[in-house]
């Protein structure tokens, strides 16, 4: 018996073919391609909600949340549109326009909600270690800057998801908020700022490592590292074969899955292009990475709690949009400031300077060439910032701590991310901000395209998901039931119901050991509707590569 088995090794051998493969194909209910928070988070969801289910991870990388979840390659910012001034546009008739900063604001209230529920199940460990409450701040100086400023102040107040804004333009009331940025500035210098006391920064890499601790409990789970997929095919029963090299051994498998999930960042395109879907067709990508300033130096990180957002610079697009972040990371606080726009070809910042390449095709080749034409000023943007010298740098950091030294602060490169760019009729291709679900008609695979605001929508984005591929599921009295009780205000605007907001706010900043939520007025209740409750911020379109607030 052994000296048959030997032979047929051998046949199999001399044929080219890995031995290991020779074994029966493994077999899941589902596979997540990409061991960051978009797919850890849905392997979290589908545990709760279908805890038989067969799941496998597959990761290129020797460790989970390496990449673009890390907390040293993201800005950190529980993304709610506390501060971000360019998810609040100025109309042609001068009015600020607030639904997407709404819907972005709602999607993380779920996001809260999620966590806290992990936290009381013990899924996710100690909050400080993922999440702390670090005020957000708009910070603008310049007459213009300052009316937009005071406009967008006024508008949100009418939404009971941004009860507790102060708005200012005394420098005294600012010192008190964040001394670091006053210390040495200019008294004639006419400023403003926004201060919303219940911002947070969040460790995206903490909360993925957590998640897939928890996973790997499960008996049917399995993780795979050191795996890179080559391949994605249909089988003739519609399920998916996902062929994969471990890259330490060479050893070669193949895993079939009832259900795909391409959470790859920067490498979901070229996954979703190889599965040959019609619907991966209709885009293309544009990588654009961001370099922050960082301190981690003591004297200098405990005189900033809070995440200062600026606007963009005149003639800038939106992605410029520089913040001085306080962060919380391997245990001490530490300040970034940027970000500073880099360029790579690569998707990835342990990418391929192929990727870029290998993603261009017959069908996406049009639409990049129309956005190309386009956005030629983006392009001037990106040389601009390629062409910094670090004295420019630090002159930028000055506009917001005008009294840094060089000698505290050091450049480091965060990760990449893949601005959309998608097929449109009448324009031929658009850039677009924000992420988008690409699906196939029958729901068996699906991929996460885009960036900002990405990791903090992550449990929006996932339920949004399970919406699209297993919407017969979600309709059943059970998924309701459970979806229900893992976040209370799902299928509830809380815009519109400003109690809802508050017995939410207490729920979760009490799980998570945030700062208590602010009272709310009664008449925050008129401010205008986001498009739908418990969806993510849907892309839209850009005159800007993407917002690099990453």
């Amino acid at each position: 018996m052994f000296k048959k088995l030997t032979v047929l090794l051998g046949v199999a051998v001399a044929m080219g073919l890995n031995p290991a493969l020779a074994a029966e194909t493994k077999k899941v209910d589902v596979l997540l391609i990409g061991g960051g928070i978009m797919s850890s988070t849905l392997g979290v969801w589908l545990n709760e909600l279908e805890p038989g289910w067969s799941m496998e991870m597959v990761e290129r990388l020797d460790g989970v949340a390496e990449e673009s979840s890390n907390g040293w390659n993201n800005a950190g910012t529980g993304h709610s549109a506390l501060a971000e001034l360019n998810y609040t546009p100025e109309n042609k008739d001068g009015q600020v326009e607030i639904p997407k900063a709404i819907e972005i604001n709602e999607a993380f209230q779920i996001s809260r909600q999620f966590w806290s529920w992990q936290v009381k199940n013990g899924v996710l460990k100690n909050p400080r270690s993922f999440i702390n409450s670090t005020p957000h701040m708009s910070f603008v100086w310049g007459d213009d800057n300052i009316k937009f400023l005071k406009k967008r102040y006024e508008a949100l107040k009418a939404s009971p998801l941004f009860a507790g804004m102060q708005y200012s333009e005394d420098p005294e009331q600012i010192k008190q908020w964040v001394p670091l940025m006053m210390e040495g500035r200019d008294p004639k210098q006419k400023i403003a700022a926004t201060w919303s006391p219940i911002g947070t920064d969040v460790n995206f890499g903490e909360i993925t490592r957590q998640f897939v601790a928890h996973l790997q409990k499960q008996p049917n789970f399995d993780l795979k590292l050191s795996s890179e997929v080559q391949d994605i095919t249909r089988n003739e029963d519609g399920s998916w074969r996902v062929s994969y090299k471990n890259l330490k051994d060479g050893t070669k498998t193949e895993t079939d899955a009832k259900f795909l999930f391409i959470g790859a960042g920067g490498g979901a395109l070229h996954l979703l292009q190889k599965s040959g879907i019609a619907e991966a067709k209709e885009y293309a990508g544009f990588p654009v990475g961001g370099s922050f300033l960082v301190t981690d130096n003591p004297s200098i990180a405990e005189q900033h709690l809070a995440k200062a957002y600026g606007k963009a610079s005149v003639g800038a697009p939106p992605m410029s949009v520089p913040h001085l972040d306080t962060r919380v990371l391997d245990g001490k606080r530490v300040i970034l400031f940027g970000p500073f726009a880099t360029f790579s070809t690569k998707f990835l910042k342990e990418g391929s300077y192929l990727d870029l390449l290998t993603t261009t095709t017959t069908h996406n080749i049009w639409p990049m060439t129309k956005v190309g034409v386009r956005e030629y000023p983006l392009v001037e943007y990106l040389a601009g910032q390629l062409m910094l010298s670090d004295d420019d740098r630090m002159a930028a950091l000055k506009e917001y701590f005008p009294n840094a030294k060089k000698e505290d602060w050091r450049l480091w490169q965060a990760g990449q991310r893949v601005q959309i760019i998608k097929r449109d009729e009448e324009k031929g291709g658009v850039l677009k901000l924000g992420t988008e679900i690409v699906a196939s008609k029958d729901g068996s695979i699906a991929g996460l395209l885009g960036a900002s605001p990405g990791a903090s929508t992550a449990a929006p984005i996932m339920l949004n998901v399970l919406e699209k591929i297993f919407k017969d599921k979600v309709a059943t009295p059970e998924w309701q039931t459970r979806l229900k009780e893992i976040v209370p205000s799902y299928g509830t605007q809380l815009n519109g119901s400003p109690d809802r907001v508050y017995q939410e706010w207490s729920y979760t900043s009490q799980v998570l050991q945030l700062t208590p939520p602010p009272v709310i007025g009664q008449g925050a209740t008129a401010a205008p509707q986001a498009p739908a409750a418990a969806k993510p911020a849907a892309p839209r379109e850009s005159n800007a590569a993407q917002d690099m607030a990453l």
